[in-house]
């Protein structure tokens, strides 16, 4: 197999792998921060084995000089990912995955504010109609019970902390692939910590055999080496081929929702769903293509 059909698997996997977090996390009884602390834990772990391993030394120099936004984007990451584990307890893991997807939308927002950047027509346009899918998913066909507006507004901030966290990387140049995560990770345990130990503490003897094993699954498959294998796939494929294979994610999530779970989604909602990755994803391939 060469590089390029090996990368096109890497990331192919990665994204089919990440689509499946949310059956994981239904089954650890530990609070949403808990579990994102255990997680970016387990996962950083990893990663430093994996380079102990491979005789991979760690570039102190270049982390040093861009270690406050490094730190900085891992404490957004943090965030984004309690919400996000929130988003999945509160309603269907197919709703909050799609409201999570809005993170595009917001960045198309951001850029022309933080980057001076002039929005095109296709942008505007595709701003516009995600919106709307936006709109559709928690107003038309309407919420299966009280608690779904709540989860999808969850996956709505979760979303707003992950494109802060694609923004802040957008200034990170020196630090890349699996060092830029290893530190990002770190930056979420110190935010994580924290707030676990001052919002309910730590509860880990509450988890059964079930339990352990989604909980290290997360840690150490989801996070640890789905990320690295996310990360060195990255560098052999083009922009487009990572933006249609990444929407791998919230297409086997939905799948896994609906057919596996037997969870709801009214048709409006999966016409806002559709609309939303539609229109990101059309954005984010080029227009002569």
């Amino acid at each position: 197999m060469n590089t390029h059909a090996s990368a096109r698997l890497k990331l192919t996997a990665s994204m089919v792998i990440f689509g499946t977090l949310g059956i994981f996390t239904r089954n650890i009884a530990v609070s949403s921060g808990e579990l994102a602390l255990y997680r970016a834990i387990l996962a950083a772990g990893l990663i430093l084995v994996y380079l102990a391993a491979g005789r991979k030394p760690i570039p102190f120099k270049k982390i040093r000089r861009e270690l406050p936004l490094l730190l900085l984007s891992g404490m957004a990451m943090g965030v984004n990912w309690v919400l996000l584990f929130s988003a999945y307890r509160f309603t269907t893991i197919s709703m909050a995955t799609l409201s999570y997807y809005f993170a595009p939308v917001i960045v198309i927002l951001a850029c022309p504010i933080l980057f001076h950047e002039r929005m095109t027509a296709k942008e505007i346009l595709c701003f516009v109609m995600s919106t709307a899918g936006l709109v559709l998913i928690i107003g038309a066909g309407g919420a299966g019970n009280g608690t779904d507006l709540i989860g999808v507004l969850f996956g709505l901030g979760a979303a707003a902390f992950y494109a802060a966290v694609i923004l802040m990387n957008k200034f990170i140049r020196q630090v890349t692939g699996i060092h830029r995560t290893l530190i990002q990770f770190a930056g979420a345990i110190l935010i994580l910590l924290p707030y676990v130990g001052l919002t309910g503490g730590f509860h880990l003897e509450v988890l059964d055999g079930t339990g352990w094993v989604c909980l290290l699954v997360v840690g150490l498959v989801h996070t640890g080496v789905t990320y690295c294998m996310y990360f060195s796939a990255l560098k052999d494929l083009s922009g487009q081929e990572t933006a249609v294979l990444s929407y791998m994610d919230p297409l086997v999530a939905t799948l896994i929702s609906v057919l596996v779970l037997g969870e709801p989604m009214a048709l409006t909602q999966a016409l806002g769903g559709a609309m939303i990755l539609g229109f990101t994803l059309w954005n984010e391939l080029p227009s002569k293509k």
